[in-house]
């Protein structure tokens, strides 16, 4: 057997083991994601690329607690929580979650519909937005979760695009390198900012809600029960590993993108997606332009049904309603109502005066109040044996959640604080 056959073998069978944590990873760089990664190359060069270093690791670890709930107690985030713990914990995480969500979701949505907009310019960018949010609907509420799955798989490599940028400009790939692992900190309120910004998108509450409840729905389309090996913990392990690692080479590349092209040109604000891609075409050319504007929009339809997914899930866990992307909406009629509300408010976000860049503050200082809170409460059920039995935490799991805390806490109270003074 060649060495090639023997690498497609593996490659094979490794990308058959990945699938919510893929998912989960490739959501994460949603077009408001990639409103903010842009920012940070504009506005520092290649000063931020340590940071796609540093929260892959973070990222994993509260990823992989997350799934592990999932997979041992047969229950969403909210719903382990609400079985184990005070139902204040989890009506306060909803009620920072919500708004934040929606408001994720409505910038994603103008995000799509701008950067569209500029492809096709003899549409204006609302109709876009409102096409798009039509088409989200009725695809997520009919299709099964099999095909949901398989074609978020593949609107997962959409995102390889921003792999291809770099090598079709001129980069320099040794200053990179010297950023990503020898960073020169600013102390200055524009690069804490950015900081908390990027910190704050790449690490969202949201996520964690999705990862467990994705693995509960992995669960009963194997039809496997509810028993769980250590086989079975290994395979989601990779997934996780992949899906994160893949999640911060795409927020690399994106930095190393701006950096190259829009910071050396002295181009050093971009408040949206649409500016990023419109800045890109003059100084990189049409393909880097093309390639950079269609990852934006499919990205969105990769983010978007997990924000309204995580958002529905956590409701249907907390008032018992018949859940799950696996049912008929004939047999889950309030879970998919979340769905469609959640899409047309965020719609709507777009028609009542609050700006795509709003919107993303807003998120971020929701998500910065609401992650640090869930971050202990996971560590809580993870080192809790009455609930995970045998599946605790290790020691490094709680020092990556110990980091992991510490790190959203201190990026929560900074925005909070630069935001307000």
């Amino acid at each position: 057997m060649s060495l090639i056959t023997r690498f497609g073998k593996k490659a094979k069978k490794t990308i058959k083991l990945l699938g919510p944590g893929l998912i989960t990873g490739s959501s994460d760089d949603d077009p408001s994601g990639i409103a903010s990664y842009s920012q940070a190359g504009a506005a520092f060069g290649f000063g931020t690329l340590w940071t796609a270093l540093i929260t892959f690791p973070l990222m994993a670890g509260i990823q992989e607690m997350s799934a592990r709930i999932g997979l041992i107690t047969g229950d969403g985030l909210a719903g382990t929580i609400k079985k184990n713990y005070s139902h204040k914990i989890l009506y306060l995480m909803l009620i920072f979650s919500f708004p934040a969500i929606i408001l994720n979701i409505g910038a994603d949505i103008a995000g799509m519909g701008a950067v569209a907009n500029l492809l096709v310019p003899a549409l204006p960018s609302f109709i876009f937005s409102i096409l798009f949010t039509a088409l989200l609907i009725p695809s997520i509420i009919f299709w099964s979760y099999k095909k949901i799955a398989s074609v978020m798989k593949y609107l997962c490599l959409i995102l390889l695009v921003y792999l291809i940028v770099p090598l079709i400009v001129k980069t320099d790939w040794t200053q990179a390198v010297k950023s990503s692992f020898f960073p020169k900190f600013e102390f200055s309120r524009e690069y804490l900012m950015m900081l908390v910004a990027v910190l704050g998108t790449t690490i969202s509450p949201y996520l964690f809600i999705w990862q467990a409840s994705m693995e509960v729905e992995e669960l009963k389309k194997k039809h496997k029960g509810f028993f769980v090996d250590k086989k079975f913990i290994s395979r989601m392990r990779t997934d996780i590993t992949y899906g994160m690692f893949y999640s911060n080479l795409i927020m690399y590349f994106i930095i190393l993108t701006t950096g190259t092209v829009l910071y050396n040109a002295g181009i050093h604000q971009i408040d949206t997606v649409e500016q990023a891609a419109q800045a890109l075409k003059p100084l990189a050319g049409n393909f880097a332009y093309l390639l950079f504007s269609l990852g934006i929009i499919g990205t969105g339809f990769l983010a978007i049904p997990v924000l309204a997914g995580s958002l529905s899930y956590a409701l249907a866990e907390t008032f018992l309603w018949q859940q799950g992307l696996n049912k008929k909406f004939k047999e889950a009629k309030p879970f998919y109502a979340v769905i469609a509300v959640s899409l047309i408010i965020g719609l709507c976000i777009n028609f009542i005066g609050i700006s795509p860049i709003q919107a993303l503050i807003y998120t971020a200082v929701l998500y910065g109040l609401t992650a640090p809170v869930l971050i202990i409460i996971i560590m809580l059920i993870c080192n809790n044996k009455k609930i995970m039995g045998h599946h605790t935490n290790g020691l490094w799991s709680n020092v990556l959640g110990v980091l992991t805390f510490i790190l959203m806490a201190f990026s929560g109270a900074a925005l909070i604080y630069f935001y307000f003074h």
